[in-house]
This record gives C-alpha cells, sequence and structure tokens, in this order.
C-alpha cells in the first residue's frame, strides 16, 4: 500500500469528535502559502497539495474512516480503527517548521497525508537536528495514481526549506508499494533491517538521479492528462442552444458528425430549455447531473456568469476535463484576470483540466477516437502533424492553410488564453504520440519557458518541432494571457536562443510553417548543405541558386534542361544529382514546356489558390511528364536518403500530382530555398546532438573553489545594504564593489587584471610603480565605463612623464579625478576586445552572452547566446557564432587569437553561475583576447536571494 510510518504515534482507543466542515484557511502569519500547489497525477487527474491546519480536523477524520484496515496496520504497525481526540490534535496541529504536514486534495477532501517530526541523532523530537522522521498514508481508492510520490518531491521541498537534510523512515516488510516510492525516488539513501522493520535513510539533495525521475513522473503525468482531453468516452455542450447560429449551438453539431458517429454518446445541456426538448434528435438536459451516464469531457459555452455553477456541476459530477470557448475572462482586464483564477482553482480543485478560457476548441482525427470539440466547420483530414496555438484567428488560418494544402492533422489544440493546459503539455503529449511526426506551434507568449526548452529540446531530437512567435516585440503581449512578469518581455534574442539550444525550428509566417512542416514530414533530412539544382529554366534555377546562397546552403552551378525538356529528360537528370556523393538535397525547378498545351487558358470552372502565383487566364496547370518523373525520382531520393522538392511556376496542378509521392511543391523558389535550408539547420542540430551525447563534456576545471565562494556569496548578502536591499520593488540585486567581484571571480579562476585608484597624479604615479609599465589611465564612473569614445581613456603609458600629463588631461576633461575615478591598471597585451557574460533571467534561467566589444555588440547586437551550464561544445561554437568572428582568427592576415584561452574562460563564467545561483548576472568588458592568452579588464558581478522556489523544486501546475 502507498502508506508509511514509523510507531511512535500514541495509541488512543477513544473515538475522534467529527469536526463541521470549513475551510481550512491560513491560521496566522507563519501560515506557509507558497507551500500550497496543484499537481498532476499519474492518471492526468489533478490534485491540490497544501498544509494542513486546525480547521482539518472534520476533513482528516472523514479521511481516516475510508482507509482499508491493513492501510491503517501499514501506517501504525499495529490496528488502529480510528484516531482519537489527542491524534486529531497532533496531525491537525503544525509549527511548520519542526512538525509539519501536508495534505492531497481533490473535491475538499483528504485523499492523501504525509508528516515530517524533526529528530536528533537518537531520534528523539528536536529543534535543532537535521534529520526529520517522515509517514505517508494514503486512500486505497487513491493508491496507484502517484500520490505517494507527489507527495514525497513536497515534503521534501519544505524539509529542505526548514533546514533539513535527512529523512528516515521505518517500514513494514510487505508494504512494498511503500518501500519502492522510496527506492524509485532517486535519492541517495541507506537501508537496515532489524526487528522486522525496514529502516530507510535518504539524503534530501536534488540529485541527476532524483531529477531525472521527477521529470518522467511529470512527462507521464502531463501526457496522460492530454490523452485523457483527446480521447473522451463521452462529451457532454452545456449551453447548446435552441438558435441553430449559435456557439454551443454549433459545437453541438460539430460533435455529431464525428464523435457521436463512432458510438460515443454526446449531451446536450441546457438550464433555460422546456421539458422535452430535443436539439439535433438528442433530448436536452437542464444540468450534467441530470445525465444518467458518466461525462468525461465537458464543452461550455454559457456567459461567463453562468460558468462557476456549471464548472461545480461538473466537478461533482466527476467530468475529467472542460473545454471553455466562454469569453470575459483575462483579456478583459483585471476582473476578468480573477475571473480566469477563481475558474482555474475551481476546476483543479475538482481533479479536472481546462482547455481555455476563450478557447476555440479542440480536434483528433484518430479513428477510433475523433473528436471535433471546436468551433471548425469540419473535421480535419487525418495526417500527421500536430498543431497547436494560442489564437483563434490564427487556428483558422492554420486549419485551413492545411487543408488547402491536403496537410492533414493528427490533433489540433487552440487554447485560447492558456490559463491551465499549454504548450507544453501538449508537446509531452505529442513526444509520445505515435500518430504524430511533426509539430507546428503558433506562440505569442510563454508560461514557462525554461520548461518549455526542457520538454521541446527533447521531443525534437526525435520529431521536428516548427514555431511561429508571434508577440515577438516587448510590450506586445496579447491580453489575456497568462505569463510571469519575468516571462512577459523576453527579448526575441533570448527566445533565438531557446529555440536554438532546443532544436526548434523558427520560421516567419504561417505560409513558412506548412512549407517547411510538409518537407520535414515527407522528405528524408538532409545529410548535409550541398544542393543540385535542376529543371527546364535557366532563369528559375539561376534564381533557386541566388536564394541558396543566401540561405548559407552550398549550392552547385544548376543544371538547364531548358525548355524544351521532356520527362525522360527530368529523370536522367535527378538521378545523375541523387546519386552523386556531393550533392546532399536537389532543388527540381519546372515551367511548362513552351509550345506544350499547358500554356492555354484556364477553364473557368477551374479555381486556384491564393498563394498560386501565375494562375489565371493564360496560366498553365500540369505537365504530367515531369510529375512522373518527379514520383520516380522521389521513390529514389528517399533511398538515398537525400530530400527532393519542386520550385515551380504555371504549373498549379503539378503539386496535387506528386502529393501521394510526398514530394513538397513550392510556387516560388525562394519558399523552397528557405524550408530546405530550416531543414538542413534541423539535421545538423539532431547530428550534433547525438555527438554531444558522445562527445560533449562540461570540462574539469581547475582552481575552482566552491565552497569559499559561497562564503563570499553568503557575507554580501548579510551585510545591511543587502538585507535593505531585499524589500526595494523589482528585487534585490546587488551589485558587488570591484574588490569583492574580483575576489569571488578569482575563486573559480577567474582573474580580472588589477586596478588602483588614482584620485590624484601622486596616487597615479605610487599605482604605476606598484603595477609596473606600461600602464593605462582609465575612467570607472558609471556614466564613463566602456566609453573610450569620450576620450576616457589613456592607453600605452611607459613613464612617470606621460603619466602625470594623462592625468592631468583627464582631470581636465571629465570634471575632475576624483568624480571621473580615475584607476590605473597594467596595460594589457594587443588583441581583439570582447565582451562576456552571464544573466540569470528568472523565467530562463541563466543565460550566457559573447560578442566583440564596441560597434558590433553595442551597435549591430552581434551577439550569442547559450543557455548554462555550457558544454565544451556549447562554448566553442558561441565563440564562433557571431558575425564579427572572423577577427579572432586572422581576418585579413592579422594574427589569430587565443580562442582555447576565450572558450576556458567561457566554462568558467558558466561554471560560476550554474555553482551559485545567487549569482545574479557576471559582465566581463573588455576581454582582451590576444594571440596567447587574455586579460579582463573590468568586470561587475551582481547577487540576489535565491527565490523560495526554483524550477529544480517538486512538480506543480502554473499558479497564474
Amino acid at each position: 500500500m502507498d502508506d508509511s510510518a514509523s510507531p511512535h504515534s500514541e495509541q488512543d482507543p477513544r473515538p475522534a469528535r467529527t469536526a463541521a466542515r470549513q475551510d481550512h484557511g491560513p491560521t496566522g502569519p507563519d501560515y506557509p502559502q507558497h507551500w500550497e500547489a496543484d499537481v498532476l497525477l499519474r492518471d492526468g487527474g489533478t490534485a491540490r497539495i497544501r498544509p494542513i491546519t486546525p480547521a482539518d480536523a472534520g476533513r482528516l477524520v472523514e479521511f481516516y474512516e475510508q482507509v482499508s484496515d491493513q492501510s491503517k496496520y501499514f501506517r501504525f504497525f499495529a490496528p488502529y480503527p480510528r484516531l482519537s481526540d489527542k491524534d486529531v490534535r497532533r496531525f491537525t496541529h503544525h509549527d511548520f517548521v519542526h512538525r509539519v504536514g501536508l495534505a492531497v486534495v481533490v473535491r475538499d477532501r483528504f485523499i492523501a497525508t504525509v508528516r515530517y517530526d524533526r529528530i536528533d541523532a537518537d531520534g528523539r523530537p528536536s529543534e535543532t537536528g537535521t534529520d526529520a522522521e517522515v509517514a505517508f498514508l494514503v486512500q486505497d481508492a487513491h493508491q496507484g495514481r502517484g500520490v505517494a510520490s507527489a507527495l514525497l518531491e513536497h515534503i521534501a521541498a519544505v524539509a529542505q526549506e526548514r533546514g533539513i537534510r535527512r529523512f528516515q523512515a521505518e517500514v513494514l516488510p510487505e508494504n512494498r508499494k511503500m518501500v519502492k516510492v522510496f527506492t524509485d525516488a532517486g535519492y541517495v539513501q541507506r537501508r537496515s533491517f532489524a526487528d522486522g522493520v525496514v529502516h530507510l535513510e535518504f539524503d534530501l539533495e536534488p540529485t541527476a538521479a532524483s531529477l531525472a525521475v521527477m521529470r518522467a513522473r511529470e512527462h507521464r503525468a502531463e501526457a496522460r492528462s492530454v490523452q485523457r482531453l483527446l480521447t473522451p468516452r463521452s462529451v457532454a455542450v452545456i449551453g447548446a442552444s435552441r438558435t441553430p447560429q449559435t456557439v454551443g449551438r454549433t459545437l453541438l453539431r460539430d460533435l455529431l458528425t464525428g464523435f457521436a458517429a463512432a458510438d460515443r454518446p454526446v449531451y446536450a445541456v441546457n438550464r433555460n430549455a422546456p421539458p422535452g426538448t430535443e436539439l439535433d434528435g438528442l433530448p436536452v438536459h437542464r444540468s450534467v447531473l441530470e445525465i444518467p451516464g458518466p461525462v468525461d469531457l465537458a464543452v461550455i459555452a454559457v456567459p461567463a456568469s453562468a460558468v462557476p455553477q456549471v464548472v461545480a456541476e461538473c466537478g461533482a459530477h466527476g467530468v475529467q476535463g472542460l473545454v471553455v470557448v466562454t469569453a470575459g475572462y483575462a483579456e478583459t482586464g483585471p476582473e476578468g484576470r480573477d475571473r480566469q483564477r477563481a475558474l482555474v482553482r475551481q476546476a483543479r480543485a475538482a481533479g479536472m483540466r481546462v482547455i481555455g478560457p476563450n478557447a476555440f476548441g479542440l480536434i483528433s482525427t484518430d479513428p477510433e477516437h475523433p473528436l471535433n470539440a471546436s468551433l471548425a466547420p469540419v473535421l480535419p483530414a487525418r495526417g500527421t502533424f500536430g498543431v497547436f496555438c494560442q489564437s483563434g484567428a490564427i487556428g483558422v488560418a492554420l486549419l485551413e492553410a492545411g487543408h488547402r494544402r491536403g496537410l492533414g492533422v493528427s490533433s489540433f489544440a487552440s487554447v485560447g488564453n492558456r490559463a491551465d493546459v499549454s504548450g507544453n503539455d501538449f508537446l509531452q503529449y505529442w513526444a509520445e504520440d505515435p500518430a504524430t511526426e511533426v509539430v507546428l506551434l503558433y506562440l505569442e507568449s510563454f508560461g514557462n519557458p525554461r520548461k518549455f526548452t526542457r520538454i521541446a529540446r527533447r521531443l525534437a531530437q526525435a520529431k521536428p518541432v516548427v514555431v511561429v512567435k508571434g508577440a515577438r516585440h516587448t510590450g506586445s503581449l496579447p491580453p489575456g494571457h497568462a505569463v510571469p512578469a519575468t516571462a512577459s518581455g523576453l527579448r526575441d534574442a533570448t527566445v533565438d536562443a531557446l529555440f536554438q539550444q532546443a532544436g526548434v525550428t523558427r520560421v516567419e509566417t504561417i505560409t513558412e510553417l506548412y512549407d517547411t512542416g510538409d518537407l520535414l514530414a515527407h522528405q528524408p533530412l538532409p545529410p548535409g548543405d550541398r544542393v543540385a539544382v535542376v529543371g527546364n529554366s535557366d532563369s528559375l534555377g539561376l534564381l533557386t541558386h541566388d536564394a541558396c546562397l543566401s540561405a548559407g546552403l552550398r549550392p552547385r552551378t544548376p543544371v538547364d534542361l531548358t525548355t524544351a525538356a521532356t520527362g525522360e529528360n527530368f529523370r536522367i537528370a535527378l538521378d545523375t544529382a541523387l546519386t552523386d556523393p556531393g550533392v546532399d538535397a536537389v532543388i527540381a525547378v519546372a515551367i511548362p514546356p513552351i509550345g506544350s498545351q499547358s500554356w492555354g487558358p484556364r477553364p473557368a470552372d477551374r479555381p486556384t489558390g491564393p498563394d498560386e502565383p501565375g494562375t489565371g487566364p493564360g496560366a498553365g496547370s500540369d505537365d504530367p511528364e515531369i510529375a512522373a518523373a518527379l514520383l520516380a525520382a522521389g521513390e529514389r531520393a528517399r533511398a538515398a536518403g537525400k530530400p527532393l522538392l519542386l520550385a515551380h511556376l504555371a504549373l498549379t496542378d503539378l503539386p496535387d500530382r506528386l502529393r501521394p509521392g510526398g514530394i513538397p511543391a513550392y510556387p516560388a523558389p525562394e519558399r523552397a530555398v528557405r524550408a530546405l535550408a530550416h531543414a538542413v539547420h534541423y539535421a545538423d542540430w539532431r547530428r550534433r546532438m547525438a555527438a554531444a551525447e558522445e562527445t560533449a563534456r562540461v570540462p574539469e576545471l581547475d582552481r575552482i573553489d566552491e565552497t569559499g565562494a559561497r562564503a563570499l556569496v553568503d557575507a554580501a548578502l548579510s551585510t545591511r545594504p543587502a538585507v535593505a536591499a531585499r524589500t526595494q520593488p523589482g528585487g534585490a540585486r546587488i551589485t558587488l564593489p570591484d574588490p569583492e567581484a574580483a575576489a569571488l571571480l578569482a575563486r573559480y579562476g577567474i582573474d580580472v587584471s588589477p586596478t588602483l585608484p588614482a584620485p590624484d597624479e601622486e596616487s597615479a604615479v605610487r599605482a604605476a610603480a606598484t603595477l609596473g609599465y606600461p600602464v593605462a589611465l582609465k575612467a570607472t564612473a558609471p556614466h564613463l565605463r566602456h566609453r573610450p569614445d569620450l576620450g576616457s581613456v589613456r592607453l600605452d603609458l611607459t613613464g612617470e612623464a606621460g603619466l602625470r600629463h594623462a592625468h592631468r588631461e583627464l582631470d581636465e576633461l571629465l570634471g575632475g579625478a576624483a568624480q571621473a575615478a580615475l584607476v590605473v591598471q597594467r596595460l594589457a597585451p594587443r588583441g581583439v576586445d570582447t565582451v562576456i557574460g552571464a544573466t540569470v533571467d528568472p523565467a530562463v534561467g541563466a543565460i550566457l552572452s559573447f560578442g566583440l566589444a564596441g560597434a558590433p555588440a553595442e551597435l549591430l547586437g552581434d551577439v550569442a547566446h547559450r543557455l548554462v551550464p555550457a558544454t565544451d561544445q556549447d562554448v566553442a561554437s558561441l565563440v564562433r557564432e557571431v558575425r564579427a568572428a572572423p577577427l579572432l582568427f586572422g581576418w585579413r592576415g592579422a594574427e589569430a587569437v587565443d580562442t582555447d584561452a576565450l572558450e576556458e574562460l567561457l566554462l568558467r563564467v558558466s561554471r560560476l553561475v550554474d555553482d551559485l545561483p545567487e549569482v545574479a548576472s557576471v559582465d566581463l568588458e573588455p576581454v582582451v583576447v590576444a594571440p596567447h592568452g587574455l586579460a579582463i579588464l573590468g568586470a561587475r558581478v551582481r547577487i540576489a536571494p535565491l527565490p523560495v522556489r526554483s524550477d529544480l523544486g517538486p512538480r506543480a501546475m502554473s499558479s497564474l
């Protein structure tokens, strides 16, 4: 059974009085509100974990009465039929420090509890020990749902927050389920057996294994929750109106054409319908509670004011999921946002997930479980695309574009305000769905960017993920989207870094989304970037060639077959290109052969698509010979593992002929090339990821003193200015003084070139004597830092006379040496000035950045980014990614600089911010990279206290 305890509970046979049910309510200012969390269980249902308070006495007694005698025996190691008043008080009164109890709650009822008691080395109650005894009890009806595993994660995080480092538990040997909960958790543990009891001890410090276990459980639960939404056994439309044109009636009709036809019940609900009313042949119920059978999914299309009562009735009836198409929530302002949060809280408390509100709906084309719980008038064709979007209008456009191109979907979701179920949930599902081969996303915001990166990176190693990112400019976040403040203003460069490291293909338009998805779904991934261009139009071939060069591909000189080319000419030329070992992909270009019937006028009853140039009177439509040659070449291309695609003009019916062979056709060469370039980059990422699993590493570095660095950070955070800064709006980032910053960096082998203050000439001369000539004199005041364009730096000072003259100049130019904060620094070797930074974005995590100092980074934005921790391969590619990188490698005959030293420095900065999450940012500028070695001439470090919970904490659903 999923329950466990040590045998230290007091035995008292007296029956407990059942307290009246009431809100648990925080019992005082010490109540830890942040411990409350909504969680997904193994079967995809939801529950709430929260601290137990004295107001829960009635819930505890009711819960205990539902537990079997065997589970009670496993908990107390003896028959224990009921809780005494003393027990009830003990298990509901906690100080939230040394004694803590948590409960899992569904529909306002306990289904599981856990408790820890702090103990000393001898196992006695303690207020100073770092060990605690932990015990669980899970109601029998809910065992096997992963309840105890979720509770263990949360109670472990609570204990760590309260200074407990190790849990102890005693379990009867026959209680194998509970033993498995502990052993499968991934913590470092020790086990012993004495007096018929298994004694377990395990450290609470997260390990790679415990994090992997937690992520795997999260993946399974989220995937299962989406699967439940897509495969309901029955659906109710609540708000099905008698008026045919209303939203509710439209939803009902759509469900009847697919879902009901698969012999699954659909129910119509309308609170105002007179008795005996029927809609589309279905009896109308006044409430979901009147429906005689179970309802898995409810589609809600009632006014926002009526939604709370509907949700309450759905919860009482055991509904598993809701699609809320009703608008009037966060998109309308603060009051609407409050209604949205209340909706999600209410649904989760009853074990339900929510699509929406303000949703367009949910579609599955699975022939075993067809579902059109959306406003789409027709169920899309079956296909291999999983499609997710955050906009109803874009959802319509995506479905229409796929239909026009003959591309089907496996499943589709347009979730509106995305208050609960998000794109991350669907990514988890599509990773397991064999029917989904390519994922297409339209995103306007991120609820949890860090989690998106983690999930998308795993998914993209098996299936392409293609994204259009709308609202890309700061301040254009669509109304209604629930995002943390830290994720609302992500810079586009940061989003690009997220996508790049996750292997996500970013495109600019919906057309490009399907162009790229079509190629990735139906053609092999290209083994490289060498492209052959073959066709019957010299001009079209040259346009394709130029587009390849612009996209960073390596095209061969186009093979022109002339406009008189036959299908046989195409077949021979395509065979030659496909069998050439120096070719990785082939683009065929085609126009109607001159003099062919394809140049005749198009019949008036043959409509054309809106994105087919050259259509209309005089436009061509088809060339069967070319189509046959391409289809035959397509089979050979697939066998050779090389993609084949077509760029055509005026052959508007040719794509239909090629579709059975999976050959993508594009009515413009630049569209074909963009799609191919995306496929090339994605294939390269897949190869690099596969190689990285074998070769990429985070090297072991010398001169790393994590303990000493942590002591410096703790000391800095305990100073009076740091403590005062914690209460300031916007957080508490404290800039370390230069000497403290240099000392911290030195603990990680990052040596900042020393500077000495020069408030007057004599101080400058003494500083130069200490450091040794030649020296530099520069201003370090904030408004002058890194501004040599203002004349604030003097270099190559080789003697005292020159230093005194330079000091007088800067003193006069900058309004005084003290105001300019002049310093003397030993002159660095000549080299290339670079900038290295690491910033902790609360929404994304730590980001490592690199660029060349001055105009390239500041004016042109030529900066590259990687997520931390960075591997040796990450930093090598980071250095080479900036457009100005040739300056580092001997551009125009200059001597190449020491990029090995540069890469090592990047690894050290990555290691520093990864080891010490309190380090909020590190800026090294300039870093002068010379032919041999480098010099760090400036450094700034900012620190901040850790948040109460981090991404490494226990699983929890978004609380926005």
